[in-house]
């Protein structure tokens, strides 16, 4: 790699490749420390494409969450399955992966603009702006970034567009897999909520156990599905859709937590 070789969006790759580097061992004991977590499914990772591959789910925390889905990532494609033992992965990290990130959020201070660094693409929200609701047009510079990533790598996108459960698709989501037919990976997050804070960069408990898994490729035609029949994959595939919500009995919440208390020990 020439030492200032760019992507496309003029990132010079050697500092990304550090910062990740750098970022990576300071995150890994909230992840497997602090903190565990529970991977399914990561195999899928590396057998996938270069480039055109979104990922899409929920959302817990700002910042948390992608980095997470950074170790797993990295994880995987050095071999380790289901686990981000040794964070010696990050020595060669994927450089082309990317994700989309409210732009007011990833310019609130200087950390958030390191992390930026790493692999954001920055939007402008339609529907809310400095915590005021809006309602404004699509940016196509926006649209368009997204395009370049996917051509160059890969996305991962929170759809929902907010930390709140169970809050609406949004359709912006559904015409970037219409009009560029990425590979769309589903991946359910929990436990973050209770592990971070809002922005996932302060630790609020110790001791949790957090999942991450990660579905097979969705089934979608591209040609003819509709902007409304993919919003609804998409909800089902990342357990947003209102189906999902219903009144839990207590003795299955019961059972939960001391199957989630058990497997904490388990380590």
């Amino acid at each position: 790699m020439g030492l200032f070789k760019r992507n496309p969006f003029g990132h010079i790759l050697y500092i990304k490749k550090w910062l990740i580097r750098i970022l990576g061992v300071l995150t890994h004991r909230r992840f497997r420390g602090f903190n565990e977590l529970d991977i399914e499914g990561s195999e899928i990772i590396k057998d996938l494409p270069h480039n055109n591959v979104l990922f899409i789910s929920n959302h817990q925390t700002y910042f948390a969450d992608v980095c997470a889905m950074f170790h797993v990532f990295n994880a995987s494609l050095n071999g380790r399955v289901d686990t981000i033992k040794n964070v010696g992965y990050l020595w060669r990290p994927k450089l082309n992966i990317y994700y989309v990130a409210a732009k007011e959020t990833m310019k609130s201070g200087f950390l958030p603009r390191l992390f930026a660094y790493a692999g954001a693409i920055t939007v402008e929200r339609t529907w809310r702006d400095k915590g005021q609701e809006v309602k404004r047009e699509v940016n196509p510079n926006d649209t368009e970034n997204i395009r370049v990533a996917l051509d160059d790598g890969w996305v991962i996108t929170f759809p929902q567009g907010t930390t709140k459960s169970f809050k609406p698709v949004r359709k912006g989501t559904a015409h970037i897999i219409k009009q560029h037919k990425p590979i769309v990976v589903p991946i359910v997050i929990d436990g973050f909520r209770r592990a971070f804070d809002k922005k996932g960069l302060r630790i609020k408990k110790k001791g949790i156990l957090q999942s991450f898994i990660i579905k097979p490729p969705l089934e979608i035609d591209y040609d003819n599905d509709t902007i409304e029949e993919i919003v609804e994959k998409v909800q089902f595939a990342i357990e947003q859709h209102p189906s999902f919500l219903k009144v839990i009995p207590i003795e299955e919440i019961e059972a939960q937590e001391a199957l989630n208390e058990k497997r904490r020990w388990d380590y």
